[in-house]
């Protein structure tokens, strides 16, 4: 069983970059296609960023597009996500979540998911 844990949620300032990481535990991070979501209260939880389990293909919400990295070091079995030029509206709640199907991110249907870090873009 796979067990996701996030760290590097925060304050952060309007304009400012967030890097997020998520570490994995349980099963080889590298049979896994991974991803970053996340979620406000009262609204529906929104797909930020994807990568396929051989780190090639990584795809990205269109909030995001141009200003967000997803990355993966299966060596160390952890993942990562950079956002840059943060609005205030990013603020959420951001969860990890991996699953052995790379099309599972893309239609939101992720097997294993972190319990979330909190993000607020705030000045």
């Amino acid at each position: 069983q796979l067990q996701l844990v996030e760290s590097g949620g925060g304050l952060v300032q309007p304009g400012g970059s967030l890097r997020l990481s998520c570490a994995a535990s349980g099963d080889p991070l590298a049979l896994y296609a991974v991803g970053w979501f996340r979620r406000v209260p009262g609204k529906a939880r929104e797909r930020v960023a994807c990568l396929n389990n051989y780190g090639t293909v990584p795809h990205y919400a269109d909030v995001v597009e141009g200003r967000a990295t997803i990355s993966r070091d299966d060596a160390k079995n952890t993942f990562d996500m950079q956002v840059n030029s943060l609005k205030p509206e990013a603020t959420a709640d951001y969860l990890c979540a991996a699953d052995k199907s790379d099309f599972a991110c893309l239609t939101d249907e992720m097997d294993y998911w972190g319990k979330g870090a909190l993000v607020t873009v705030s000045s």
